[in-house]
């Protein structure tokens, strides 16, 4: 709150809001989920005995790389930490719930709280931000997710990440 005072003398109070202050930043990168090989970021945790990758109730933790460029050799600037589970017995519609927590750059140290739907057949999906930490405290926006590859075979894939995020 900054105070002015008017010609007359009045005192005028300037409230500034949270909204005035905010930002809104575009990040772009590259998530890889890797479920198999030595070196596996996503691991089953819990699902039906002798299903597969996209049987309902499958649920996966994570710690996937998220990479500058589509190169898995790229320049990582965070990780995907969380866990998703098939969450439709029709279609292949993902709960994601994760954070995206970034290891370079100016937002190093700080992360994104995603949690939402993620209808992988689609093309472009939405995910709400539900909040983060350090300088994404109290953030909202959005994720739009579009799958650049995906092998059926070992369930590997590779996302790429438009997030659009307003914070202080």
């Amino acid at each position: 709150m900054n105070l002015f005072y008017s010609n007359d003398g009045v005192q005028i109070r300037q409230f500034i809001t949270a909204q005035q202050l905010e930002k809104t930043s575009h990040l772009h990168f590259y998530f890889h989920d890797i479920l198999s090989g030595k070196n596996r970021s996503a691991v089953r945790i819990i699902g039906p005995p002798n299903s597969t990758i996209t049987s309902f109730g499958n649920t996966m933790m994570i710690d996937d790389a998220l990479t500058e460029k589509q190169d898995p050799a790229s320049k990582i600037v965070g990780r995907a930490q969380g866990f998703y589970s098939v969450a439709s017995r029709g279609d292949f519609l993902l709960l994601m719930i994760m954070n995206l927590v970034f290891v370079e750059g100016k937002y190093k140290g700080s992360s994104i709280s995603v949690l939402g739907r993620n209808p992988v057949m689609n093309d472009v999906r939405e995910m709400p931000i539900v909040g983060g930490r350090e300088l994404f405290r109290s953030a909202r926006g959005y994720v739009l997710a579009h799958t650049v590859w995906f092998a059926p075979n070992t369930g590997d894939a590779m996302v790429e990440y438009n997030v659009f995020v307003s914070h202080n």
